[in-house]
């Protein structure tokens, strides 16, 4: 892992709406907290848990990820895919035998969260 490395999400208003991604849809009547609800999606208890799990745990595999957290597998992978597609988790290939696991690890310490309004 890299000694230092930090995440930054920028919320922006725009005409009313908080969008955390950039979006060139802005058509929605009234207001649109899209925004608000993707940060929340991705700040959610159950992903904090996995990034807490992965750091201090170190499970070797999703799998194994899993069944510490004694949730199902198909939702955990779920949720890893997202944190991996925002930049917060990395995936290690690793080969025993002839099996092949993803073991996750996080890919940053530090996350910081601008409003820009």
């Amino acid at each position: 892992m890299p000694s230092s490395k930090t995440r930054e999400i920028v919320i922006k208003e725009s005409k009313g709406n908080f969008n955390i991604f950039k979006s060139s849809k802005i058509s929605k009547k009234d207001y649109n907290f899209d925004g608000i609800s993707a940060l929340r999606s991705l700040l959610s208890n159950e992903k904090a848990r996995i990034l807490d799990v992965i750091k201090t745990k170190k499970p070797k595999s999703i799998y194994e990820l899993a069944k510490i957290l004694g949730r199902p597998f198909k939702a955990v992978f779920d949720d890893v895919k997202f944190l991996e597609r925002f930049g917060f988790i990395d995936f290690v290939k690793e080969t025993t035998k002839k099996r092949v696991s993803h073991r996750p690890e996080l890919a940053v310490e530090k996350m910081t969260i601008q409003f820009r309004i």
